[in-house]
């Protein structure tokens, strides 16, 4: 199947990339950036393709059934939009959009043309995750009634001043880049509730001085720019009812506690759960009159290797993965209200 990279930056290298090259069933015909260099970089470094910084120019290539958008979230929606009424199924990197509503328009497009949209919510091909999911699903918890959501670091702002942290073109902030994994964890695991009632505040405030911002290290600094704009949530906090468990949430790119804290936990009334984000997890439950815990030892894949294996199996399946749009569109929903209460300073009912 020959595939097409569109964004060849850290995420593509990273991910996107390397699992085409180590899927037998695809072939990458075009990396395209609108930076020449880095276009023909990946030409050279992989063996393969064309270099071309236009993505209509991979759009009219016919024999190109996939894309994987891998571009700032500004343009998520007008190149995934385009791609799929060009008659090429998509994987866009997450988030689908940098608002809910252009999310929507993504989805309306896919129920047009009947090709594929899977967002890169990674973590729905992650097998720790997986297993999780399937001891909520097995009642190994009870009625999970609580999940609690932490994506905390000390100061980990990425590329101060440039895409990251410019609302235009990223959406958002901590909430929109690293929030989006973890509540969308939730959501997957929990069955994707309904939402009923968001409470949620944001802050903008250790890295409002760009050229005083005190940090040991930036990943991402490649787009940093200190004359650029800092506009974007470093902090969140928020809380959500659904027709499942109640989620609360703090996270920050940066805090003035020198502490890295990314994990979830699932509690419910028979047991419970903490996930440690991108590792294993421990349950703690009761038996024969005591309490115990373990940590389940298993093989693990890697996550971004599967997603992509997902990806091309399903479009000659035409089977629906977990990362359809029509799926994980409910993270982008509950993201836009969380944003909405923080900006309108009050709670927000979608019932």
């Amino acid at each position: 199947m020959k595939v097409a990279v569109i964004g060849c930056g850290t995420i593509a290298n990273a991910a996107h990339i390397p699992s085409y090259m180590k899927n037998p069933e695809a072939e990458i015909q075009y990396f395209c950036d609108i930076i020449p260099e880095r276009a023909q970089a990946a030409v050279e470094q992989y063996g393969c393709g064309i270099a071309v910084t236009d993505y209509r120019q991979v759009l009219a290539d016919p024999e190109v059934e996939a894309v994987s958008v891998c571009t700032p979230n500004n343009v998520h929606p007008q190149i995934a939009m385009d791609a799929l009424r060009a008659g090429k199924n998509v994987l866009c990197e997450k988030p689908a959009a940098r608002t809910y509503q252009e999310a929507l328009e993504m989805q309306k497009v896919q129920h047009e043309t009947g090709k594929v949209l899977n967002i890169g919510v990674v973590n729905r091909f992650n097998d720790a995750v997986n297993r999780i999911k399937e001891y909520i699903d097995q009642g190994k918890l009870g009625t999970v009634h609580h999940v609690y959501v932490s994506f905390r670091a000390h100061r980990s702002i990425p590329g101060l001043g440039g895409a990251f942290t410019t609302k235009e073109i990223a959406g958002g902030g901590a909430l929109i880049d690293w929030g989006v994994h973890y509540l969308d964890i939730v959501m997957y695991c929990c069955g994707d509730p309904a939402i009923k009632t968001v409470t949620g505040e944001t802050f903008c405030k250790l890295g409002k001085d760009m050229k005083n911002y005190v940090y040991t290290d930036m990943w991402a600094s490649q787009t940093m720019d200190y004359d650029g704009v800092y506009d974007v949530d470093d902090s969140v906090t928020g809380m959500v009812r659904t027709s499942g468990p109640v989620i609360t949430l703090n996270g920050a790119w940066a805090q003035n506690i020198g502490e890295e804290e990314r994990y979830i936990d699932f509690m419910g009334d028979k047991g419970g759960i903490r996930l440690r984000y991108g590792e294993d997890f421990t349950l703690y439950t009761t038996e024969n009159g005591a309490l115990m815990d373990y940590t389940p030892k298993f093989r693990t894949r890697d996550m971004f290797q599967t997603e992509i294996d997902a990806f091309i199996d399903c479009i000659k399946t035409r089977k629906k993965l977990p990362s359809h749009i029509d799926t994980v569109i409910v993270t982008a929903k509950m993201m836009q209200a969380i944003y909405d209460s923080a900006q309108q300073h009050r709670e927000i009912a979608l019932e």
